[in-house]
């Protein structure tokens, strides 16, 4: 499939125009309405069954989403391609599309009943201070499988969990609240990787050659990000040419190799930024950039504001 066939979802709305008839402009009607300036991301949660009232006839349309989904199945078959597998789900099931991950959706039976959760990675960074990284969870790595079986009472627990999250949504009014909110999506990320590492099978997830290279540079790029910026670095643990490697990235994910380096220097310096008191000076030196107006000119190229202007903009 050619790239420009893929969509690409940028947030709740591009997830609203092309999925769905009519969509409201929140999924729960009780919601307040805070809103933050640059970068506070966004968390969506609505039911299956409302969705699946609205939907438009989307089957096998390949999207990559800038964001992340987390879905509880409770009643009900569902067919998903999730990189370049097809799942189908029954009911008692969480799965999981992570970022830039290419999806499909092919087929919702006309029962379905669960939950749907979409959040992007600037909402989690806010989460709790020394936070798990988004990238980390293996759910959500394109080397797993991206989808765990429940138990009725695990099930039952992740239901009250997302009710909860969704409660504490509806019901924040300040900051504060929001932060608390966050914390309830880390707390359902945590119990099911709990639940995903007691399933996880000894036997290989099975990956094509470009996923596995995928997989190991992003892997790589988890562990050296601070001290390895170029693309020519992680071709040469990876033992292969920078050309080659930035061909695979951009055929997996759509996005050059760099993209990604670029992103986890962005995503550690928005953390220290809101997390730490660390001087813009400090943090640049703690990142290994030449000197801070380097630093700086980086991180408003990448978020459109300086670094001061992040941090004042998320104090609280």
């Amino acid at each position: 499939m050619k790239q420009s066939e893929i969509r690409e979802l940028k947030n709740e709305q591009d997830f609203k125009d092309f999925y769905l008839n009519d969509a409201p402009a929140s999924f729960c009607e009780e919601c307040s309405n805070i809103t933050y300036t640059h970068g506070s991301g966004f968390l969506e949660i609505a039911k299956l069954e409302e969705l699946k009232k609205g939907q438009k006839p989307i089957e096998g349309k390949q999207t990559r989403r800038k964001f992340y989904s987390v879905i509880l199945l409770t009643e009900g078959e569902i067919e998903e391609n999730i990189g370049h597998n097809l799942y189908h789900f029954l009911p008692g099931t969480l799965y999981f599309i992570g970022e830039n991950q290419l999806h499909a959706v092919e087929r919702w039976s006309n029962d379905v009943k669960g939950i749907f959760c979409m959040f992007d990675a600037d909402y989690f960074l806010l989460c709790i201070k020394h936070q798990i990284k988004l990238n980390q969870f293996p759910f959500f790595q394109v080397n797993q499988e991206p989808f765990i079986k429940l138990s009725e009472r695990e099930t039952q627990m992740m239901e009250h969990l997302f009710w909860k999250l969704n409660s504490e949504k509806c019901q924040k009014t300040t900051f504060n609240d929001d932060l608390l909110t966050r914390m309830f999506l880390n707390v359902i990320l945590l119990e099911a990787e709990r639940i995903y590492n007691k399933q996880t099978s000894p036997d290989a997830f099975s990956l094509s050659r470009k996923d596995q290279l995928a997989a190991q540079f992003q892997l790589l790029i988890n562990q050296h990000f601070m001290d390895k910026k170029q693309v020519s670095d992680y071709a040469e643990l990876l033992h292969v040419h920078p050309n080659h490697l930035n061909d695979v990235i951009k055929e997996v994910s759509g996005f050059p190799a760099s993209h990604f380096i670029q992103k986890q220097l962005i995503q550690e310096a928005k953390s220290r930024l809101i997390q730490t008191t660390d001087t813009v000076s400090m943090i640049a030196m703690e990142l290994n950039f030449t000197d801070d107006s380097y630093f700086g000119r980086f991180f408003k190229k990448q978020t459109g504001i300086t670094p001061l202007q992040y941090r004042k903009n998320h104090k609280h």
